[in-house]
């Protein structure tokens, strides 16, 4: 199973560390691209900080980002698992999991990145800020750039079973699974169920949405669960204690009554 995260907006920020080595990073076949980009944003945050705040859509109070951006070649890293924080990553509580959930996170989990492509969560990265949705002046929109590296080592890196995709449009943007890929890729759409005057209704969550799918994938890695469609997902769902509904081919709904 290939579990696809969205990346969080906030990040740690390491201490000290190693710096970063492009080389050491999972899917060196998009190290080229990689290169490209990290040459285009560092160079964008050394230079005019006004310009910079305005392509990465980031407001006066961040200008520390700016600087932070500018620095990312001798930045000390951390493990990606450390380094993505927020709703998603708290519920997902990597550092928590048992010894052997923490093992299938490793092979199991690729966390897309406008700066990075994709990259598993246990590669040295530095904090950074560069959403898939930013256009960089020599490069154009993220998403878009990416899909080219994307095509080319996406389908080795997906294998031969499930790929749960719980990324977010943005980061979607950047590859979309396709032929028999496609055909065992699963999504999952978190909604709450409220009874008003006795006719229930469903809507859909945000902020909650994203606790949801941690715990979600927080459940399969402990359970050990190995589905290999999106049937077979639903099921092993199903047994976790989630209230799933199949909507349409390798599409999910995950009800929930509470919002915590």
């Amino acid at each position: 199973m290939l579990v696809l995260l969205p990346p969080s907006e906030g990040k740690s920020t390491p201490g000290s560390g190693p710096v970063l080595d492009l080389g050491g990073l999972s899917l060196p076949g998009l190290n080229p691209a990689r290169e490209v980009v990290l040459d285009e944003l560092v160079g964008l945050c050394a230079g005019d900080e006004e310009k910079a705040l305005e392509v990465l859509g980031l407001g006066a109070k961040l200008r520390g980002e700016v600087a932070k951006n500018a620095g990312l070649r001798t930045a000390p890293t951390l493990r990606a698992g450390e380094v993505y924080t927020g709703v998603l990553y708290d519920a997902l509580g990597l550092g928590t999991l048992s010894a052997a959930a923490k093992r299938r996170a490793g092979r199991s989990l690729l966390v897309f990145s406008g700066l990075w492509g994709a990259v598993r969560i246990g590669d040295r990265i530095p904090s950074y800020r560069c959403s898939m949705g930013v256009k960089l002046p020599g490069l154009g929109a993220l998403g878009a750039y990416w899909r080219g590296a994307m095509a080319e080592v996406m389908p080795e890196a997906a294998g031969g079973g499930l790929v749960l995709d719980l990324r977010s449009a943005a980061y979607a943007a950047a590859w979309k699974p396709k032929g028999e890929i496609a055909g065992r890729t699963a999504t999952v759409r978190v909604l709450q169920v409220t009874t008003v005057d006795g006719v229930e209704k469903r809507s859909v969550v945000s902020h909650f949405n994203k606790a949801t799918k941690g715990r979600l994938v927080r459940a399969l890695l402990e359970d050990g669960a190995r589905p290999r469609n999106p049937g077979e997902l639903a099921e092993a769902l199903r047994d976790l204690g989630f209230a799933v509904e199949e909507q349409a081919p390798g599409k999910l709904d995950v009800l929930v009554t509470e919002i915590h």
